[in-house]
Order: C-alpha cells, then structure tokens, then sequence
C-alpha cells in the first residue's frame, strides 16, 4: 500500500470518527439549567434532613440534621432544641450565642412564635440576628430551631425559614406518629395474646391431663407442642413474621386440637411455596383457624374440616381459613361486627361470646397495607364460614 493511500484511509477514518461524535453530541440531552440544579439540590437537602428527623428528635438526630437544615437556610450557624428548650445540637461558628438560643427557644416554645434577636442585643461582631424558630405540627410546637445570620434577615429570608421550620416539624410529628403507631400495634398484639390464650390454654392442658395416664409418650409429644406454640405466641420479637412461621404455630394449635377432638377434626392445607415468605402482621391467621375450630367445628355434632389456602395472586397473596361447620345468619356481616361474625351464636350473646379478634387483625391489616386488605368473610347459616385475607407480597416499610 503507498503512502498516499495509507494517509487517505487515516483520513476517513478520522472523519467517521469525527462524524460519530458529532452524531453524539447533537443526541446528547439537553443539560439541565441552573435553577433546575438548584431546584434538585435543595430537594436532595432537605431528604437529608428528613431522614433522621423520622427518627424522632433527639440529640443524634439534631446533629445529623442540623448541617443539612442550615443549607436550607443559608445560615452561618443553626442550632437545634428540643419543646423544652435545651440545646441538642449547634453547626457553623458562633456556639457562644447557644445559651442565648436557649433561652429564646424556651420563650418561642411558650409563646409559640418567632423570636427575633438583633446583632445589637448580641454583641457578637459580624452577627446581625438570631432568629429562633419553633417547629410547629399542627397543634404544639416539637422543638426550636435557631438561625444565626451575618446579613440582615428580610421578608424572602424570614418566609424560608418559616417554610424550612415547618418542614423540620413535619418530620418530627410523622415520627412521633410511627412511634404511636409501633405502641398501638404492640398494645394490640397484647390484646390479642390476652384473647387467645385462657381458653386455649385451658383446653390444652386439658387434653394434656388426659392422656397423662392412656398414654404418656403422646402426653409428652403434646407438652413439647403447647410449650412451643406458647414461646411462639408470646415471643417479643417485631409486630411482623413471614406466614411460613405463622403456619407452624397453626400446625402445634391443630396438632393439640386433634388430639382433643379426634376424626371429628380434619384439616386440610394448600399453600403455594412462593408465598411462604410474604410478611403479614404477628398472629394475623391464628385468630381465623381458632375461630374455625371453635365456632365453626366443635358446634357441629359430627365436627368437620378446616381448609387453609394460601395463593399467589400476581403482586399479592390470598390467604383463606375455611370451615363446613354451622355457618351463621349473613346479617351479620352487614353489622359490620367481624368479632360477632365468628361467634358461632346470634342476637346479643354474640359479641359475648366472641373473644378471638378478628376485628383486631381487619384494623391491623388495614392499618399495615391500607383499606383494600382487610378481611372478607363468606358465610350463611348451614354452609360454613370462610374468612379470607389479603396481603401485598411486598411493601416498602414492612418487615420482619
């Protein structure tokens, strides 16, 4: 190949290539401008500050958020206190004026408003104002922050500082209210424990004593099912488990209830694999296989079966606790009363005699995954009962 000929072919491969990233740059996405970088950035700041604020406020979390709520303000220093007005955390310079802040937090705290404090009351050189600012919900104020500013604060800085407030105390307020939620949930689990166990446990240890003297290794083998069963249901651990552990508690209940009735209880099981792992709330199915054994089977003369299925339907999971016993008057689910719907009885001894709470698992399953998944109950006087439950095979915040 000649020389003129090597330098041609360099040539045009050069203008491809320049071609090329010509094809490129005319493709490429228009940048963003400088206010939508900024829109983002402050976004991104104020997540930031969001996050340990969930945590509730406390001295940690001040400090985690404190750097971040003085971007959002442009402060040159921020302090943050708690409604009682001690200090928790102080970023940037100037901490002498901490104990100024705090005692100003107090004050804003009780008079729930804005105090502002010129540079001349603070005889701190550079300083021109010291705005203390309660972070308000809706009703109280849930902690204090303090801005500390070298230029004199005007009518856009003092409306930020108010909006960045209110963000700050919107965080706090949900957190307060996830704690109240975990407190709620946990009572109700304890209510729920409360429910379930004299009957039970009566009724247990009754069959236990019976075959003490019959037959001593079933006594044994039954003993070793209660014992777990009991460390299951009274575990400490989470308000959540994953319904493959939900089904071996059922499974030591129905091993101790077949002991007590006989072939007068059959059970049968269906569950697909995949759903074994799905998370749904502690003791959310126990209450629906003890209800159909109690209310469903053991008032049927010649008792019957209990059929448990749990499906996998696409994103969700159904879950199905079905009884043939006596059924009930389907009037009742139009009362709307789920704990008398299971009693197994009519009139006003109904809610009486129901004690298991299913009323309890509907709100925690509403309460968890929202209104579309609590439970559903089929049922008419002769034809059995059938409570189903629906339940997200994932969602965010839900775990065990």
């Amino acid at each position: 190949m000649s020389g003129a000929t090597i330098v041609i072919a360099v040539i045009a491969v050069v203008a491809v290539a320049v071609a090329v990233v010509a094809l490129r740059v005319r493709t490429r996405p228009t940048l963003t401008t400088p206010a939508e970088r900024a829109v983002h950035a402050t976004l991104h700041t104020a997540s930031l500050a969001a996050r340990p604020l969930r945590r509730g406020l406390d001295a940690a979390s001040a400090a985690e958020a404190a750097p971040h709520l003085r971007g959002l303000t442009s402060a040159d220093a921020l302090g943050l206190a708690d409604a009682d007005g001690s200090v928790l955390a102080w970023t940037g310079p100037y901490e002498c004026l901490a104990p100024v802040f705090a005692d100003a937090a107090a004050r804003a705290v009780d008079e729930g408003r804005r105090i502002l404090i010129t540079g001349a009351d603070l005889d701190e050189p550079g300083v021109r104002a010291l705005i203390v600012q309660p972070l308000l919900d809706e009703s109280r104020a849930v902690g204090v922050m303090g801005v500390v500013t070298r230029v004199q604060p005007g009518p856009g800085m003092l409306s930020a500082i108010t909006e960045v407030a209110r963000y700050a105390g919107n965080q706090i307020e949900l957190a307060e209210l996830d704690a109240s939620r975990a407190r709620l949930d946990r009572a109700e689990v304890r209510a729920l424990r409360a429910q379930i166990s004299p009957h039970f446990i009566y009724n247990a240890l009754g069959t236990v004593a019976s075959f003490v003297r019959t037959d001593p290794d079933q006594a044994r083998e039954l003993i070793l099912e209660f014992a777990d069963f009991t460390r299951y249901s009274f575990r400490s651990a989470g308000e959540y488990t994953v319904l493959a552990d939900e089904l071996r508690n059922i499974d030591r209940y129905l091993t101790l209830e077949r002991a007590r009735f006989g072939s007068a209880l059959e059970v049968r099981l269906q569950v697909a694999p995949e759903v074994l792992n799905v998370v749904l709330p502690f003791l959310a199915l126990q209450p629906l296989v003890e209800n159909a054994v109690r209310h469903g089977i053991s008032s049927k003369p010649n008792g019957g079966t209990v059929t448990i299925i749990a499906a996998d339907e696409g994103t969700d999971c159904v879950i199905s606790v079905e009884d043939d016993g006596i059924g009930m008057d389907p009037e009742l689910l139009r009362s709307g009363d789920l704990d008398a719907i299971t009693s197994g009885a009519s009139g006003p001894s109904a809610s009486e005699n129901a004690h298991v709470g299913l009323a309890n698992v509907d709100d925690r399953l509403r309460a968890a995954f929202g209104n579309d998944y609590g439970l559903v109950v089929e049922t008419a006087p002769g034809a059995g009962t059938k409570v189903s439950m629906r339940v997200p095979k994932f969602r965010p915040g839900i775990a065990v």
